[in-house]
């Protein structure tokens, strides 16, 4: 049994995307992919990336996105439908599993431009500190990003998340909103200070009970953002800044994500 499972959560009835994981996404040689294999090949290549014992498996409730995850050789852990969020059905997966690995690490399936070295940070984070007992990415916007989840949030759409951390690297909030407030600027006093949160996390099995322990409350049920449940309840983050230089990062929201998904495909000529 290894030490390290990544695991890709995978719902059929997303309420902003049905049927998401299985929309197809154009890639730099024009062949089309479901946005379930590029998560899985992203996964695939943080695996290699990271070079040791690392296990991964696709956690779903669906039949189809558990065919589509076995027709790409993925492994599958079938999980219900009473899951309300991503983190809730990697717990689950792995108690209907019965694996016990040391660090899980929760990479949405929404995320296909993930580079692998984000996972890494991440592993590595949770074994250079044993008290770390959950943290996630969080990635600098550069001006373009930011413009970007501007415009979603002017046309009304719920975008991408941004996150503030104070200075010992824990987060502070997350939202989906962007926030710090810069008055609609992207650039203020020549940087940008807003971060963007990747859809990303690694938790020891310890957070992961806890979690399961609480009920939603306010602010998570606001946002919509299941991380909340954790600051909620007094619970730290630890924020690990990554950086993506010459690469364009972006979640799959909206079918309207699909032409900005598909255009940063072919410009970092990934197929």
């Amino acid at each position: 049994m290894s030490d390290i499972a990544i695991i890709i959560p995978a719902r059929y009835a997303s309420t902003r995307y049905p049927a998401k994981p299985l929309a197809t996404l154009k890639g730099a040689s024009g062949v089309s992919r479901t946005l379930l294999e590029r998560s899985v090949m992203a996964g695939r290549k943080a695996v290699a990336d990271f070079g040791g014992d690392v296990a991964l498996y696709v956690a779903t409730d669906d039949h189809r996105i558990a065919d589509e995850a076995k027709r790409i050789g993925a492994e599958v852990i079938m999980t219900s439908e009473s899951c309300r969020n991503g983190t809730e059905r990697v717990s689950e997966a792995l108690k209907n599993a019965g694996i016990a690995p040391k660090i899980v690490v929760n990479l949405q399936g929404d995320a296909p431009l993930t580079p692998p070295h984000f996972v890494t940070a991440l592993i590595r984070t949770m074994i250079d500190e044993p008290e770390c007992q959950m943290a996630t990415p969080v990635l600098r916007c550069d001006a373009e990003a930011v413009q970007n989840f501007i415009n979603d949030r002017a046309n009304g759409r719920v975008g991408a998340t941004t996150v503030v951390s104070n200075r010992v690297g824990q987060a502070l909030y997350f939202s989906k909103e962007v926030i710090p407030f810069t008055n609609g600027k992207g650039v203020v006093n020549g940087e940008v200070p807003v971060f963007h949160h990747v859809g990303l996390y690694a938790y020891r099995p310890e957070a992961l009970a806890a979690y399961m322990a609480w009920e939603p409350g306010p602010l998570e049920t606001l946002e919509g953002l299941e991380q909340l449940r954790f600051l909620e309840n007094g619970h730290p983050i630890r924020t690990v800044e990554v950086s993506a230089p010459g690469a364009a990062f972006w979640e799959l929201n909206n079918p309207s994500d699909v032409p900005l998904i598909e255009s940063y495909l072919a410009r970092m000529g990934m197929e």
